[in-house]
This record gives structure tokens, C-alpha cells and sequence, in this order.
């Protein structure tokens, strides 16, 4: 199969996408998180081509993305909570997981035999865009094979999914560059699944404490809580000083005096969300030279707890079920 690649800003390509989706293909769509992997998330054969072309694990459930909050109430129930969070936002980098709803018409694969849903309003116009034209939500999944590296340029999306999709919309490098946030609604206190491109403090000031479920990689309720994950072929040693040998180097801040050239800074000033936009392209660029990779100690607050969980699957040991 030949993959197209076409400007995300043309609407034109997006017309064409539109078409590929409405008969069951795959579409790679920017977003300001990662590039996503999208399909109708009515159709049952096109999701299943998701989970396919990405060679993921069918436990592994779906985020459904969609362009208003009005047609998230139609996937979903929204407790007052999650009304809230939505609304302060939407569209943005925070998927909500709350009860699905009898009639909401997704594909069982979606949520992987769940009574959950997860749905996100995202801040990225090709995709919501799609939505649009196509009038039912999409699916989508990051732009990958599972379990490594996120795309955060349609050249990554080539090189992972390139002969297994149809066609990628180009949009340029992500602006945000770590996947959503994820929280739970479905019973109780709001529980946070996965931290992401919106910061535990932030929605702390809205929806008060976030519960941290200790959760079961083996049998995920949302996305990105598979014990390896984002992982390149190298090896990634983490909290490094220096590197070692002939370890590439992920720098944070100022690096220490000596190190040879295979040095990435994620942000000489220190700042996380630098860091976190320049995260998966750094580690895809020193995993395509460096037999081994050593990553500087980050901050655990704000960004800086999203970077870190990437960074803790991505060096877990591959010999668990991505």
C-alpha cells in the first residue's frame, strides 16, 4: 500500500481524508499532543485496521476524539465534574473516561469490552475537522507501532505506519509533544490514570485531590498504562549525571562539562514544557545512533510528571506485555 502525505492545512487533503475514513481506511492526523492514528470509531472493521496496523494488544482500549462537548454527551455521561473539567479544557490535551452511553453507537473494540468510554475534545483543527466533515467521532489511537516512540512529526509517522496506512496530513512538529492527560469519572473522587499535556496541578484547582489508581498493566482501562511503553530500541538508563561510554545523552538544564557530542538538551533553561515538546523526537533521534541512552534527572511537578512517566515505561523492562 502506498502512503500519501498531504498539508493538514489544505481543505482539500482534508476532504480526501474524509473519504478514506468514510470507507473504513486510516488517516495519521496532527494534533497538539501526538500525531494520531484515526479511523471512524462507528465502524468495527476500520478499528480493528487500528489495532492491526499499529500491531496493538485488542485489551488495550481507544481514546474517541471528538469536536464539541455536545457530542461528547452524546458518547458519554458527564458527572458535574466532568462538565467542569471539560469546559475549563476542551478542546485541549485532557481525555475524560466516564460511562458510555447505551446508544452512543461506538465499535466494541474501541473499549476493549469496557462499560467506559474515553473521549477528547482536542485543540488540533485537521482532526476535529475530520469529525466534522465525517459527523461521527474518530478514533485515534498515536500514529505508531504499539508500545514504541510517539510520532511527533509526520516523518515519524512514516517511518513506523509508512505501506500500513492510507494516507498522513502533515501538520508540522506537535506543539504540546506528550499524549492527554487522562481521568477517570467514573465513581468517586476523580482519578487520575495518566498524567499528560495538562499538568495535575492545574486540574487539581478545578476538580479538587486526583486519586491515583494503582491499576493492572495486563488489563488497562485507558490508554498509555502498559508497563513498557513509548520505547525506542535502545536501552534508557534514567536520574543519569552523565552518560556512559558510548551512551547518547538526554540533557535537562545545563549538562555537565565533558560529554562527547550525542547530547540532546531538552531545555538548557530548564523548562518543562520545552522539554516536553522536544521529548519523543529527542529520544527518536539518539535511539537512530546511540547503542544506549542516559537521561538527566527532571522535575517531578508540573510537565515534568507527564516526562517522567513516559521516561519510567520507556526504560521498563521489554519483556513485559506492551
Amino acid at each position: 500500500m502506498m502512503t500519501d502525505i498531504l498539508p493538514a492545512n489544505d481543505p482539500a487533503a482534508l476532504d480526501e481524508a474524509a473519504r478514506v475514513l468514510a470507507r473504513g481506511g486510516l488517516v495519521a492526523v496532527p494534533t497538539e499532543t501526538v500525531y494520531g492514528l484515526a479511523a471512524d470509531a462507528t465502524q468495527g472493521e476500520a478499528v480493528a485496521r487500528i489495532y492491526e496496523a499499529k500491531s496493538r494488544p485488542r485489551f488495550n482500549p481507544l481514546i474517541v476524539h471528538v469536536d464539541s462537548l455536545e457530542r461528547a454527551g452524546r458518547l458519554i455521561e458527564l458527572s458535574g465534574t466532568g462538565q467542569a473539567l471539560a469546559r475549563a479544557f476542551w478542546p485541549g490535551p485532557l481525555t475524560l473516561v466516564a460511562p458510555m452511553r447505551a446508544d452512543a453507537g461506538i465499535a466494541s473494540l474501541v473499549t476493549a469490552g469496557l462499560d467506559t468510554l474515553a473521549v477528547r475534545w482536542p485543540d488540533a483543527p485537521a482532526l476535529t475537522g475530520l469529525v466534522s466533515r465525517l459527523g461521527r467521532p474518530l478514533a485515534a489511537p498515536s500514529a505508531n507501532l504499539s508500545g514504541t516512540v510517539s510520532p511527533t512529526e509526520a516523518a515519524h509517522v512514516l517511518e513506523s505506519l509508512g505501506g500500513r496506512i492510507e494516507l498522513i496530513l502533515d501538520g508540522g512538529p506537535c506543539r504540546i509533544g506528550v499524549e492527554s492527560t487522562i481521568i477517570c469519572l467514573e465513581s468517586g473522587a476523580p482519578a487520575l490514570l495518566r498524567p499528560g499535556g495538562i499538568p495535575r496541578e492545574a486540574l487539581e484547582a478545578i476538580c479538587g485531590p486526583l486519586a491515583t489508581p494503582a491499576g493492572d498493566p495486563g488489563r488497562p482501562t485507558a490508554p498509555g498504562q502498559l508497563s513498557s511503553h513509548y520505547a525506542p530500541k535502545a536501552p534508557v538508563r534514567l536520574n543519569a549525571i552523565r552518560p556512559r561510554g558510548s551512551e547518547g545523552y538526554l540533557a535537562f538544564g545545563k549538562p555537565p562539562e565533558g560529554v562527547g557530542y550525542d547530547v540532546i538538551n531538552l531545555s538548557e533553561r530548564s523548562d518543562l514544557a520545552e522539554a516536553a515538546s522536544k521529548l519523543f523526537a529527542a529520544l527518536r533521534s539518539l535511539d537512530s545512533r546511540c547503542p544506549a541512552i542516559a537521561v538527566a534527572p527532571i522535575p517531578d511537578e508540573g510537565l515534568g510528571e507527564a516526562i517522567n512517566d513516559r521516561l519510567r515505561r520507556a526504560a521498563a523492562d521489554r519483556s513485559t506485555t506492551r
